[in-house]
């Protein structure tokens, strides 16, 4: 089958390895305009986009999809199907219909589950012992379209968001290969999602990402690691100023702390929450980069029992 390819970060270079490396044609591939990125804020092609050119395939850089010229580009195409792995906008009406079989996405969740743009960071911020990947056929209804495969990951307890989704990005590929093959010889049709099970998962913003101490400590961590690395977890000293947090550990055998309380032991740099203390792994404050919390701590000279967390 001719293939139009929607993806845009990293994450979505093993499926497009995969589909170059298929019996398929990829004629062209359509991603994100390149944006400021770096100290520099100087503007960047994404990783699709990079590796793109380096396979020599064509490459769409729309600002938007709405424009009558680029869905007449995109229908000049004559592809049979669109394969997509976080393109990182909505796809209009316009275009659904311009493949022959559609738009078929990669999402990283087990549907219906985790509808929407975070589903890997609100996986593990949940608890989530098991979660997976899904491809359904793309339609008007954010992440509602019906299912053509699945396939199932155990979340480990120390996985990071970060770490869950390279796992299902590269075995998301070979799903999204095997459902393309399906399509393309007749063997594969659709099933309706289930209407039971249905969560959302929104982006998550700075603030969310915020470390609420008064949070038991098991809470901590997840949120901690489900924002790791994106958008990264963070709180404040006493001063104001914020501190980013690498994954921490809980550490219930030790005596409690007041939330927020901060404390250097030989067990490590330890921080009070709403139960029993979480042990700091690695930290970065403001414009430095990240180092072991002891360093940290030994050059901060913080007073004893400082407190984090106040208002930023």
């Amino acid at each position: 089958m001719r293939l139009l390819f929607a993806g845009t970060p990293e994450v979505a270079l093993p499926s497009l390895d995969a589909l170059l490396d298929s019996t398929h044609e990829v004629v062209a591939v359509l991603t994100r305009p390149d944006a400021p990125a770096g100290r520099g804020r100087r503007l960047t092609p994404s990783p699709v986009r990079v590796r793109a050119e380096e396979a020599g395939v064509p490459v769409l850089t729309p600002s938007s999809l709405r424009d009558p010229e680029v869905v007449d580009r995109i229908a000049a195409l004559d592809v049979d199907l669109a394969p997509v792995v976080a393109y990182g906008a909505l796809l209009p009406p316009a275009v659904l219909d311009v493949p022959r079989h559609g738009w078929v996405n990669l999402h990283f969740s087990l549907l219906p589950a985790w509808r929407g743009a975070a589903p890997v960071q609100h996986a593990v911020l949940h608890g989530d012992e098991v979660t997976g990947a899904t491809t359904f056929r793309i339609e008007e209804g954010l992440d509602t379209g019906p299912v053509y495969g699945t396939l199932t990951e155990t979340v480990r307890p120390r996985d990071t968001s970060g770490d869950l989704l390279t796992r299902l990005a590269a075995a998301g590929a070979t799903l999204l290969r095997a459902t393309v093959d399906g399509i393309a010889d007749g063997s594969l049709r659709p099933q309706p999602q289930s209407t039971d099970g249905v969560s959302h998962a929104p982006r998550l913003t700075v603030d969310d990402a915020r470390v609420r101490w008064e949070h038991p400590a098991l809470a901590v961590d997840r949120r901690v690691r489900g924002c790791t690395p994106a958008p990264g977890a963070w709180t404040t000293l006493p001063d104001g100023a914020r501190l980013k947090l690498g994954p921490v550990r809980p550490r219930d055998d030790l005596e409690p702390l007041p939330p927020g309380v901060l404390r250097s032991t030989r067990a490590g740099v330890v921080v009070g929450t709403g139960t029993h203390p979480v042990e700091l792994g690695e930290v970065a404050p403001a414009g430095k980069r990240m180092m072991p919390a002891a360093d940290w701590a030994r050059g901060a000279r913080l007073p004893d029992d400082a407190r984090l967390g106040g208002t930023p």
